[in-house]
C-alpha cells in the first residue's frame, strides 16, 4: 500500500469513528446493511473469498444458497463495523445488555480458580463488543493482542479504541507479547486471543472443515506453559440487537506426548470448537481473506 493509499485508508477510518457514533443506532443499523448490500453486489476480491470459504464450511451449498449467505455474511461484517464505531458511545448498561452468553460459568468459575483463562475466538460476531461485556458485565480487565495494520496510524486508532474499552492491547509482531501474556495468567488474568488464522511462521496444521489449515500456536502453549485453562468462544447474531455467544467446555492439556505433540492435539480441538460454532452461523464468520493451505498457492497471499 503506497503513502498515499495508506493515508486515505486511515482518514475513511476516522470519518467512520467521528460520523457513525453520532448517528441514532437505527440509523446506523441500515446505514451498515445498505453498504453491504452495495458492497456484495459489486462481487469483489473480498466478497468472492468470503463465498469460496463458505463454500467449505456448507460444502453441499448451490450456488444461489452461497450467494444468500455471501450476502448475510456482509450484512453481518458491516454490523460488526457499525457496532464498533459506536461502541464508545455506549453506555455501561448497553453494553452489559448487549451480549448474552451460553455457558459463561466455564469462564467464571476459571477465573475463580486463579489460574489464569485463555479464551479464544474465531472472527465471528463482535469480540470487542464481547471484551467490552467482559469488562464491564463481569468487571475483568484482560489482555489481547492486535495485528500490526499499515499505516501505523491506523494501528494506534484500533489501539486506543480497545484500550478504551478496558483492554491490554499488545502488538503481534515484536516477539515480547508471548511473554508479557504468560505473566498476567501466571498472576491469574484473563487473556483473550482471536485464533482462527495463522499470523506467524509458526502456526499449527489442523484439519477444518476436511482440509488441512494452520491456526496460531499461542493459546495452547500458554496453556501448557503458565497452567492455564483454555476456553474456545464462538459468537452469533440473530435478528435482535443483542448479540449471542458461547462459551465451550475446557480444552484439556494431554498427559502424554511432547510439546509439540500436545499444542498439536489441543489446536485440533480448538479448531474443531471453532468448526462447530462456524458451522451453526456459517454467515457470522467474517473470514474475507485465504485460510485454507490449497488456497495459499503464491508467497505473497500466505499470511505473514
Amino acid at each position: 500500500m503506497s503513502g498515499a493509499q495508506e493515508r486515505i485508508t486511515d482518514a475513511l477510518y476516522g470519518l467512520g469513528w467521528a460520523g457513525v457514533k453520532k448517528l441514532p443506532e437505527p440509523v446506523a443499523g441500515r446505514l451498515g446493511r445498505t453498504i453491504a448490500d452495495a458492497v456484495w453486489k459489486k462481487r469483489g476480491k473480498g466478497v468472492l473469498r468470503l463465498e469460496a470459504n463458505l463454500a467449505r464450511v456448507v460444502p453441499d451449498a448451490t450456488p444461489e444458497h452461497l450467494a444468500r449467505l455471501s450476502k448475510a455474511g456482509m450484512r453481518s461484517y458491516l454490523r460488526y463495523w457499525m457496532e464498533s464505531f459506536r461502541l464508545p458511545t455506549w453506555s455501561k448498561e448497553r453494553i452489559r445488555n448487549g451480549f448474552t452468553p451460553e455457558d459463561v460459568h466455564h469462564l467464571v468459575d476459571g477465573l475463580a480458580a486463579g489460574k489464569g483463562v485463555v479464551l479464544a475466538l474465531p472472527h465471528m460476531g463482535n469480540y470487542d463488543l464481547a471484551g467490552a461485556w467482559v469488562t464491564t458485565k463481569l468487571e475483568t480487565p484482560f489482555t489481547t493482542v492486535a495485528e500490526r495494520l499499515k499505516p501505523e496510524t491506523l494501528y494506534d486508532r484500533f489501539v486506543a479504541y480497545r484500550e478504551g474499552l478496558g483492554m491490554e492491547v499488545l502488538p503481534h509482531t515484536g516477539g515480547a507479547a508471548f511473554g508479557t501474556l504468560a505473566r498476567r495468567l501466571r498472576a491469574g488474568g484473563l487473556v483473550c486471543l482471536v485464533a482462527d488464522r495463522d499470523l506467524s511462521t509458526s502456526g499449527v496444521e489442523v484439519k477444518f472443515f476436511g482440509e488441512p489449515t494452520r491456526m496460531p500456536a499461542g493459546p495452547a502453549m500458554l496453556a501448557q506453559q503458565t497452567g492455564a485453562l483454555l476456553l474456545p468462544v464462538t459468537l452469533w447474531y440473530d435478528d435482535s440487537a443483542i448479540m449471542r455467544g458461547r462459551v465451550h467446555p475446557p480444552i484439556d492439556v494431554p498427559e502424554t506426548g511432547t510439546r509439540a505433540e500436545k499444542t498439536s492435539v489441543m489446536t485440533q480441538a480448538l479448531a474443531d470448537a471453532f468448526a462447530t460454532g462456524i458451522a451453526d452461523h456459517p454467515e457470522d464468520w467474517h473470514m474475507l481473506q485465504r485460510l485454507w493451505l490449497a488456497d495459499l498457492d503464491t508467497f505473497e497471499e500466505r499470511p505473514a
